[in-house]
């Protein structure tokens, strides 16, 4: 891929404070009637999947409980008129919708929820309907006329209000600080199936149309919509802004957000302005994303050949906001945190992150937005593909961070998930609208991104991205399925996408590799790999590679049956001698599996590990391994700790994350499977990390790395967590210095969370003034970073009655509804028992205050933490009678690996010699 070229102007930032009214169109929100979504058939051109037109007449019922929409009739242009009110909190607004009627009938059917429509004002040309039917658990508003409706284009118009919900979805209100008073902005977040809570839609992605918006709204606010404005008017305190029409979109990327900002602005190599919005006084802390947004959009245009659409694009930090960022066409709204970066009060990991974000939802501007999923069973062509190429952007901009050995974070995090039971295919049917929420997930986004980065390693980077050229010109403006995308790239490369591809996306699961040596031949076999420890009957088109004694003897296989046979030569080394003898398969963990070694070549791989011929990302990748084959059974805990071993003395960052990972769980299973074994195991997972955490020390060192920046805290906080005096004691005699002088140097923003986590090591209700200081910091803090950082630890603790008021802080005004997650990461095992009776305590109170994907986060951060059958039956027995089509598939999930966990410690309790392994490690120098 070509490199991102030098804008013209792009270093450039001006800094402008205005007030802004923002119209954003991805977010998802709640207001009044209480109705699901839904759809049936929204395709303009009629895809399979619609409905067949009903006759022209029937009754509304024949609506009702649909998956999609009728195709019958689809919308042409939106004339949207909005008038928010930011003291009441309510909306109003009038809609004219061009919609074309493609077969007879006698209604229109679309979406509308959470809505107050005045029947009186509903017309279709001069006709009045005779039946107005809101099904509300679908979200669905029926339009029943007299007579059958011409065919052709008519005009649909209706009045309609609404409420600002304080539920991130929707058209909700977030409250800011403006000169010290509370104020509220108005925000829009459409993404999946909430443009609907904001105006009467057509809201399915393949129903896409022109929007020509006006606002209405207070004269001392800006006014910003996905379009340039065309003409404002004024009338005293309050003034009317009209937009410029917007090219072909779907309604999700509508969008609306209205208060007071700053703004830096920059360009790109073609001229046009990019922005960053902020709350007043932040502008600065806008300017490292604006430079990496600038950047993108070149390399995109460039990588595309495609040029970015719009006329402006505008990115804005919005203090409440479920998501952490979403990719409204030309108006990208974030999480304050997933956009505002500071020198002096921002970590490394936080600048990363930001860069990889941003990058993210702009490369939607033409993977998405430009070129958008025909329904939401192709989601992962918008989430998959976004991944990867912020991925590919970030690694051009930063090659010093090693983004592609870190990518391998997300694919082992899709590997985990994918080997459940409960996962479901790339490709999901989604049967009502109140489903699509779940599968903004870890299959659609990581493995989505994983199998692209097989493929454009199976293909080669040139092709891969000459085809990817043509299908976004083939595309443009309309609407695509996952078979369009490969019918492009066989097109293009001639090789057998299809039918390589279709095993990856429309099954669930993957395969393990097993690898037996056999002669001078490697006998390889293929069976789905399932962390329970059962076998699947799943089959896959697999791209083999493998490495032999070295890297410059990579061969490849396309693997098409269940047995194969790799022939291996003298360029492996001797195995008779050992030494350089070694083979390893996948490599770089380019392709998405796993690989079982029999014996042999599994100690020659780990001899290669320990003599240092091996790959940063093979390093992961064999370990990574054997940790999920240890926990479906396959492999015992012991060879898992000696592998582990191995690792010791390790420097990188992005290998040490992920052994970080694995040690983490480790600890935790071992106490229950093992507790009087627990302690031993925790001193040698200590031994492992030790060194390079001694090594870094504390303090920052002038020239340092990006990498062993991030590496520092997180090697600390790991020794904190596992009990690690004398890490523990420093980490509070920084923060005692902390609490007396915010500024000093001991405790830069990268290590206060390993020096938040030492101080909460030793709290409890008789002994709470370390607490107490960081309730005091998280109240004062101006720095959402550190914000996050302290409610990421308070739940932290020991002591039942500490977690109990930490978890509380959820019902008050301190924690912003969208953070609550992040106080419950820090939940310990230990603290699990009086969190999950918290948990059925407040659940009918929970499922009210918080909506959509916000409620599960409740369920995947407490239930998992349990490792017993017991347990896992009581949970499924209390959500019995309240799962929601909006968590289920996350409950199955979760239950599903408590009893894997609970499989494992019954594992690792009847193992043979665990103790005398584990004394014989500790011996070892």
């Amino acid at each position: 891929m070509a490199p991102p070229r030098a804008g013209a102007g792009a270093g450039a930032v001006l800094l402008v404070v205005v007030a802004l009214l923002f119209v954003d169109a991805a977010a998802a929100g709640g207001g009044g009637m209480k109705m699901a979504t839904h759809g049936e058939g929204a395709n303009l051109k009629a895809s399979p999947g619609a409905s067949a037109p009903p006759a022209a007449g029937g009754s509304a019922e024949q609506f009702r409980g649909k998956a999609r929409l009728p195709s019958f009739a689809a919308p042409r242009r939106y004339e949207l008129f909005l008038r928010p009110d930011l003291v009441a909190c309510t909306f109003s607004g009038s809609v004219a919708i061009s919609v074309a009627v493609s077969a007879p009938t006698r209604f229109l059917v679309l979406n509308a929820l959470d809505l107050s429509v005045n029947r009186a004002s509903i017309r279709f040309q001069a006709l009045a309907p005779t039946e107005v039917v809101f099904f509300k658990d679908d979200g669905v508003l029926v339009l029943g006329f007299a007579k059958k409706l011409p065919l052709g284009e008519g005009v649909l118009k209706m009045d309609f209000t609404g409420i600002l919900n304080d539920q991130m979805r929707g058209f909700y209100r977030s409250k800011y600080q403006y000169k010290g008073k509370e104020r509220n902005m108005a925000v829009t977040q459409f993404e999946s199936v909430d443009a609907r809570r904001c105006f009467p839609c057509w809201d399915e992605p393949a129903f896409k149309a022109k929007f020509k918006l006006t606002l209405e709204v207070p004269s001392e606010l800006v006014a910003l919509s996905n379009m340039p404005v065309a003409n404002a008017t004024f009338a005293g305190p309050i003034k009317t802004v009209r937009y410029h029409e917007s090219p072909p979109m779907s309604t999700y990327l509508v969008a609306i957000v209205v208060g007071l900002f700053e703004y830096v602005e920059g360009m790109t190599t073609k001229g046009m302005r990019v922005h960053v919005y902020t709350q007043t006084g932040k502008s600065n802390q806008g300017k490292f994303a604006l430079d990496v947004g600038v950047k993108s959009l070149n390399l995109y245009e460039d990588y595309f050949a495609t040029p970015y659409p719009l006329p402006k694009l505008d990115m804005v930090a919005i203090p409440d906001f479920a998501a952490g960022a979403m990719e409204n066409y030309g108006l990208v709204t974030y999480r304050e945190v997933a956009l505002l970066f500071d020198d002096k009060s921002s970590s490394a990991s936080s600048k990363q992150n930001i860069a990889i974000t941003v990058a993210h939802e702009l490369a939607h501007q033409w993977f998405g937005n430009l070129v958008t999923m025909e329904w939401w069973t192709h989601l992962w062509l918008n989430e998959g593909f976004a991944t990867w190429m912020s991925h590919l952007a970030v690694d051009s901009f930063f090659p010093q961070w090693n983004i592609w050995a870190q990518f391998l974070d997300p694919t082992t995090t899709a590997l985990r998930l994918d080997s459940l039971e409960a996962s479901h295919p790339i490709e999901v049917e989604i049967h009502h609208a109140s489903e699509v929420d779940q599968i903004f997930d870890a299959i659609s986004y990581d493995k989505g991104a994983s199998v692209i980065r097989m493929l454009q390693s199976y293909l080669g980077a040139e092709r891969f991205q000459k085809a990817m050229a043509s299908y976004m010109k083939k595309y443009a403006y309309s609407n695509a399925k996952t078979e369009d995308l490969w019918a492009v790239l066989e097109k293009e490369t001639g090789e057998p996408v299809k039918d390589l591809m279709t095993t990856w996306t429309k099954q669930k699961g993957y395969p393990v590799i097993n690898a037996k040596i056999k002669g001078n031949d490697i006998e390889i076999e293929q069976a789905q790999f399932l962390l329970d420890g059962s076998s699947g009957s799943g089959m896959w088109i697999v791209p083999i590679t493998s490495g032999c004694g070295a890297y410059d003897t990579e061969k490849k296989l396309l693997l098409k049956l269940k047995h194969d046979k790799l022939v291996i030569g003298s360029q492996c080394g001797d195995r008779k001698k050992g030494g350089n003898f070694w083979t390893k398969l996948n490599i770089n963990g380019t392709g998405f599996y796993r690989v079982k070694y029999d014996d042999e070549l599994a100690a020659a791989l780990q001899n290669a590990l320990e003599t240092k011929k091996l790959s940063l990302m093979d390093k992961i990748g064999i370990l990574d391994d054997l940790y999920a084959l240890s926990i479906a059974r396959q492999q015992t805990f012991a060879s898992l700790l000696h592998l582990l071993y191995g690792y010791r003395g390790q420097a990188d960052y992005s290998v040490l994350s992920h052994i970080n990972t694995v040690t983490t769980s480790i600890a935790k299973i071992s106490a229950d499977a093992t507790p009087a074994l627990a302690g031993d195991i925790k001193q040698l997972l200590i031994k492992i990390l030790l060194s390079p955490a001694e090594k870094l020390g504390w303090d920052p060192k002038k020239g340092e790395s990006h990498l062993d920046v991030m590496l520092r805290p997180l090697l600390l906080t790991a020794l904190v967590q596992l009990g690690h005096g004398k890490t523990i004691n420093e980490g509070v005699r920084r923060f005692n210095i902390f609490t007396r002088d915010r500024g000093t140097s001991l405790l830069p923003p990268d290590t206060r969370k390993a020096a938040y986590l030492s101080v909460m090591q030793n709290v409890s209700s008789s002994n709470r003034s370390g607490y107490d200081a960081l309730r005091k910091i998280y109240k004062e803090s101006a720095e959402g970073e550190e914000r996050l950082q302290v409610l990421g630890i308070l739940s932290s603790c020991r002591d039942n009655s500490i977690v109990l008021e930490s978890l509380n802080l959820i019902f008050t005004n301190e924690v912003r509804n969208q953070d609550a997650y992040i106080l419950l990461r820090g939940i310990q095992p230990e603290a699990r028992e009086i969190s999950w009776n918290w948990l059925k305590e407040n659940w009918e109170r929970i499922s009210k205050i918080f909506a959509g994907s916000l409620v599960t986060d409740f369920v995947k951060t407490i239930v998992p933490l349990f490792t017993s059958n017991e347990k896992a039956a009581e949970i499924s027995k209390f959500f019995a009678t309240r799962t929601k089509p909006g968590f289920e598939r996350t409950l199955k999930q979760s239950l599903e690996n408590v009893r894997i966990s609970a499989r494992w410690a019954e594992g690792i309790r009847s193992e043979p010699g665990l103790a005398q392994t584990v004394r014989e490690l500790l011996a070892k120098p």
